[in-house]
This record gives C-alpha cells, sequence and structure tokens, in this order.
C-alpha cells in the first residue's frame, strides 16, 4: 500500500504515484489534492483502486483522480482513465452503478426577494410534484416498446412526448442521446425496472436544489452563461436510477465470466473488463448508451416537473426556466486527445468525474464555445455549490475532465450514527434552508459532516488550472428521497 512519503509532489495540487512503484503498473497515477486533503485519500482504498486502473490493457497517460475522490466499485469515484480505442479495454467499475449519475442547472429571471418569502412553500410543492425515494416510481408509465424509444432517444424522446422544450437539446452534454444506444443489448429485467422510474430522484445522494446565485468570480463569463448576483437556479442531480444498476451488474457478471478468455487478469475482480472491439464490449457499450439517454431523459422530465412547481407558486410571474447546461459524471465515451503530441482516439472513463472541455471544442454547445463546457459541482445540503466553466489545460492534463462534488468522507452508516436528523432539519432551516426528504435516515445520510469542504474541492481544480470558478451558489430549498 503507498503512503505519504511515496507520493512525488509535482506542484501544490497535484501528486503522483510513478510507474515504478508496482510492476505491473504501465502509466503513473495522478492525485489532484491540496496538501490538507491527502489525508482522507489515506483512510480508504482510493489510492489502491487508482493503482489498479493503471494497469488496464491500453491505459494512455495516466490514471487520474479528482480532489473529492473516495473508494468506489473499482475504480474510486473521482476517477478517470482513458484505453486506446479500439483495442483497450472498457470497464464497468471506471462508469459505476448510477450510468450517467449527473447534474444540470435551470436558471430563472426570479430574485432572491421575489421568493424569500414563499421558500416552504416551493420546497413542499417541489416534493409533491417530484417522486422521490428508493424504488418510488412516477407517474409516467411505459410499455417495453415505449422504453425502447427512450433508451434509443434519450432527452428527445421527453420533448417529443411534451415533457421538455426543444431549446433544451442544444444544452445537454452529447445533445442528451449516445446515437450507438441499442435496447437489445439491454436485458428485460432492467428495462422492467425502468419502466415506472423516469421523472423520479430516487434517494441516496439525489436531490433537487433551489439556490441563489450568491457570489460571482467572473463577471463577463458568468453574463455569457446568463447568471447573475441573487438570481434564482435550480440543480437537479440524479442518474437512470435501477435501470442502469441493473445494467451495470448484468455486464459485470458477463464480463467476470470472459476476461479469461481475452487473457485478462486484473489485479481486483471489480475492475472487471474486455476489449472494446470484443463482442462484450461493444454489446456493454451499447447497453452503457441506453442507460446514459434513459437518464438524460429522466433529468428532463424532471425538469417538466420542476417548471410545473415553480409556475404553481408564483404563476406568470416565474417567467422562463432556461436549461443552462447538463453534465454527465458517471460514463464512458470515444473522444479525441493528444497522448505525447499526437492526437488520439480514446475510450474516456469518467467515474464521479465531470466533462470539462476547454474553449474551441465543437463539442461544445455554439454560445458557450468561447468560455469553455461549464462545470457543475454540487456541494452537500447546507453547504455551497459552484459552476466552473472547463480550460485548455483540462485537455492536457486531464482528459478534459474535473471533479464532481464535495466527496464522501463518511460512510452513510457512520453518518446515520453520528448525526440528530431533525436536528439537523431545525439547524437547516434556522439558516434560511428548507429540507423536504421521505425519511430522517435520508437527511443523516447526506449531511454536511458527511462531505469533504466543497470549497476547497473546487479551489483545487481552480489553481491546478484545469476548472475556473465563475459562481458560487447557496442552498435555499433541498428535495430529497
Amino acid at each position: 500500500m503507498v503512503i505519504k512519503e511515496q507520493l512525488i509532489k509535482k506542484s501544490d495540487f497535484l501528486w503522483e504515484i510513478p510507474k515504478t512503484f508496482r510492476d505491473d503498473m504501465l502509466v503513473p497515477a495522478h492525485i489532484y489534492a491540496l496538501e490538507e486533503m491527502l489525508d482522507d485519500l489515506f483512510g480508504d482504498r482510493s489510492l489502491e483502486q487508482l493503482i489498479n486502473v493503471t494497469t488496464l490493457r491500453g491505459i494512455q497517460k495516466a490514471a487520474v483522480v479528482m480532489p473529492d475522490a473516495h473508494e468506489g466499485y473499482g475504480f474510486p469515484i473521482g476517477g478517470i482513465a482513458a484505453t486506446e480505442w479500439p483495442h483497450g479495454v472498457i470497464s464497468p467499475g471506471g462508469i459505476g452503478y448510477d450510468i450517467n449519475c449527473g447534474v444540470r442547472l435551470l436558471v430563472t429571471d426570479l430574485m432572491f426577494d421575489d421568493v424569500s418569502d414563499r421558500l416552504e412553500k416551493l420546497s413542499e410543492e417541489l416534493y409533491a410534484q417530484i417522486p422521490s425515494g428508493v424504488g418510488r416510481g412516477g407517474s409516467i408509465k411505459l410499455s417495453l416498446k415505449e422504453i425502447d424509444m427512450v433508451l434509443k432517444e434519450g432527452a428527445a424522446w421527453a420533448v417529443r412526448n411534451g415533457y421538455g422544450l426543444e431549446e433544451d437539446i442544444d444544452h445537454i452534454e452529447s445533445n442528451g442521446v449516445l446515437n450507438n444506444a441499442d435496447p437489445r443489448s439491454v436485458s428485460e429485467h432492467a428495462k422492467k425496472r425502468g419502466n415506472d422510474q423516469l421523472g423520479t430522484i430516487g434517494a441516496g445522494n439525489h436531490f433537487v436544489e433551489v439556490d441563489k446565485v450568491d457570489n460571482i468570480f467572473n463577471e463577463s463569463t458568468a453574463s455569457v452563461l446568463n447568471l447573475h448576483k441573487n438570481q434564482i437556479v435550480v440543480l437537479i442531480h440524479t442518474g437512470s436510477r435501477g435501470f442502469g444498476h441493473q445494467v451495470a451488474t448484468d455486464y459485470l457478471r458477463i464480463f467476470l465470466s470472459a476476461m479469461d478468455g481475452y487473457d485478462l487478469h486484473p489485479p481486483d475482480r471489480e475492475l472487471a473488463c474486455a476489449p472494446f472491439n470484443s463482442p462484450e464490449g461493444q454489446k456493454y457499450f451499447d447497453a452503457m448508451a441506453c442507460a446514459a439517454n434513459f437518464a438524460w431523459c429522466n433529468r428532463e422530465v424532471i425538469t417538466w416537473e420542476v417548471r410545473k412547481a415553480l409556475t404553481n407558486v408564483f404563476g406568470k410571474s416565474t417567467g422562463p426556466i432556461r436549461l443552462l447546461y447538463d453534465v454527465a459524471h458517471n460514463i464512458a465515451k470515444i473522444e479525441e486527445h493528444k497522448v505525447d503530441h499526437k492526437t488520439m482516439k480514446l475510450i474516456v472513463h469518467r467515474k464521479g468525474a465531470t466533462r470539462a472541455f476547454g474553449p474551441g471544442r465543437k463539442e461544445i454547445p455554439a454560445d458557450y464555445r468561447e468560455t469553455g463546457q461549464p462545470v457543475l459541482i454540487p456541494g452537500s445540503m447546507g453547504t455551497a455549490s459552484y459552476v466552473l466553466t472547463g480550460t485548455s489545460k483540462s485537455m492536457e492534463a486531464t482528459f478534459g475532465s474535473s471533479c464532481h462534488g464535495a466527496g464522501r468522507r463518511m460512510s452513510r452508516k457512520a453518518a446515520k450514527r453520528e448525526v440528530d436528523a431533525p436536528q439537523l432539519q431545525q439547524k437547516l432551516r434556522g439558516e434560511g434552508i428548507y429540507v423536504q426528504a421521505g425519511s430522517y435516515a435520508g437527511i443523516a445520510e447526506e449531511a454536511p459532516i458527511a462531505y469533504k469542504d466543497v470549497d476547497i474541492v473546487v479551489e483545487t481544480v481552480h489553481k491546478a488550472g484545469i476548472a475556473e470558478k465563475i459562481a458560487k451558489l447557496k442552498p435555499l430549498a433541498v428535495i430529497k428521497g
């Protein structure tokens, strides 16, 4: 196991475990963290998992972890790895069980003074409109034929069926659809798990949150993003629900059986993988795309529910509710990046990491192409969230990637033992934050004490130059499962 003294300090925010640390490493491991955050990484298996990732066949440049890192399944959460296309491997552990868990930010013309005396009513209305909780379904019930259309079309299905706006599509990563999605690669069991889950947030760390813009760091970029101080915005954080979980479960089983046939023997069975161009690799990639599309459609339907709730409370004075951007942070994508000054096609795994493309990339919406891609970093309830933009440096150093949140520092069980949920709810209310949740357990698990300091996490990526701070958001109402 690596110890702190074995890390090579490359800068105040970047540390390296060299390729020589272990015989089976193919590339070094890079850790983005201010020194004060390193101790958290030695408290679990994050760095051991990161070193294991460096052994994956076809991996390029380095395995990377962000400052919000913590132990995950196979890959550490906060991990990024790129393998050579098409012969390198694809690993479900590098994407996670909640495929295309992601965040979207809605912006309004409402100001804090417009909503301050109706925040409790707004939180209650949002809780009524948006189904939440473990296994809870929504009002949309899909036949197997209809769910296949969702898996193919992604967010466009919601727009086509009256649950979204055409203008939203331009401001979703990949326009809300991965075109290689093939419903035939998905089990009937997975489809049945997803047939009533569109428009639902589930439980765990997922939420819908009303915020006000508390601080602006870059006025010119904030203006391009249509952000200004004291403006009311809404964050949505959820993914592919039980559907994506079942896709991951199905293919981990398949990959574990297939690895011997490809002479693949990763140091951890949780790193089960297959060559991208193998039948198993291709079927998983197509199934993963289905789950990603389901998640984008889910967040689009939740946006429809948010719009309805805001209009129910504020009527015509609500004005337009626009989508600033939607980003995935559990996904694998085929992208082009420079490796040793040569442009290569890569299979980029991001698990608990946000794409953060710099200015000029064609994948960014035209109106953001000069500023860089919006990067949305939610904190825990009761703490700040942030809007950043990607940079040219991120393209060079991290395959165009940044952190995705605060990052857990305490297990859910430990948080439930330590946190008095009713007391926390009252404390937050005293701070002007209204929390609506299905259970006290859900509040305790997601208490601010269970997470790292999001301000330090964001400061790390900002100082590292891989994402630039644009705005800070303060929570006002939080809806959880």
